[in-house]
């Protein structure tokens, strides 16, 4: 998988991240990001499930003041907060209809429109999505459009469950550490070569997101450095 980020992030083609929760899409997609050529431009994420179907278009378009009872002021959205660099929509699975179509029309004419507004507004924008789930199964259920899927699939990346892909664990450990020190402001813990293998060893179910938990759990219980017995103690298994 990372042989086909770095030979991806380097090209502008718009990317369709699949996999199952908590695998660990957004960090591909902020991979994609960060090895492209807009990695000095805004990363805007958006998760499409978080917000509701009557809202979605609001959000990822924006507003004119008066538009809607509640659009008191004019309101900026994230096509156009990404322009120059990446837009990431997670859970585009989530997405309805409507908002499907506007978005195709974003991508096919590099312009949106804000809601309750006339004028047409350039943007450029690389977008990245990403589903769990199945899109052509959504296409035969007329929940998912077909021409929105091929403009979004230019290149298809399939992130594996953890359990697929154990070789990553100890890659995927060592930037959490990285991350939860900062986080806490502290220096990063070290972990032994023994506790890696028995992480490696261990059923993840919860995926990436599950790893994370456990490697900040060890990072809290531990001392300087994780041993295996720390990791038999504190992993939660």
């Amino acid at each position: 998988m990372r042989k086909a980020i770095e030979k991806v992030a380097p090209t502008d083609a718009r990317v369709l991240i699949t996999g199952p929760n908590g695998a660990g899409k957004e960090m591909v997609a902020r991979q994609l990001h960060q090895l492209s050529p807009r990695a000095n431009g805004p990363l805007v994420e958006v998760n499409c499930a978080a917000i509701p179907s009557e809202l979605i278009e609001s959000e990822l378009f924006g507003h004119e003041k008066g538009s809607f009872t509640s659009a008191v002021k004019q309101r900026i959205g994230k096509f156009e907060q990404a322009d120059g660099g990446t837009l990431f929509l997670d859970e585009i699975g989530d997405m309805s209809l409507s908002a499907q179509a506007k978005v195709l029309r974003a991508l096919q004419e590099s312009k949106i429109t804000r809601v309750g507004g006339e004028k047409e507004i350039s943007v450029n924008v690389r977008v990245v999505a990403a589903t769990n789930k199945n899109l052509l199964q959504e296409i035969a259920d007329k929940n998912f459009r077909e021409d929105l899927y091929h403009r979004l699939s230019v290149i298809l990346i399939q992130v594996p469950a953890l359990n697929d892909r154990r070789e990553d664990i100890p890659e995927l450990v060592q930037k959490f550490l990285q991350d939860i020190a900062a986080d806490y402001g502290n220096k990063p813990k070290t972990i032994s070569a023994s506790a890696l293998k028995y992480l490696q060893g261990l059923d993840w179910r919860g995926n990436i997101r599950e790893l994370r938990n456990v490697v900040e759990r060890l990072v809290i219980m531990s001392d300087a450095t994780i041993e295996e017995a720390d990791a038999k103690a504190f992993a939660g298994k």
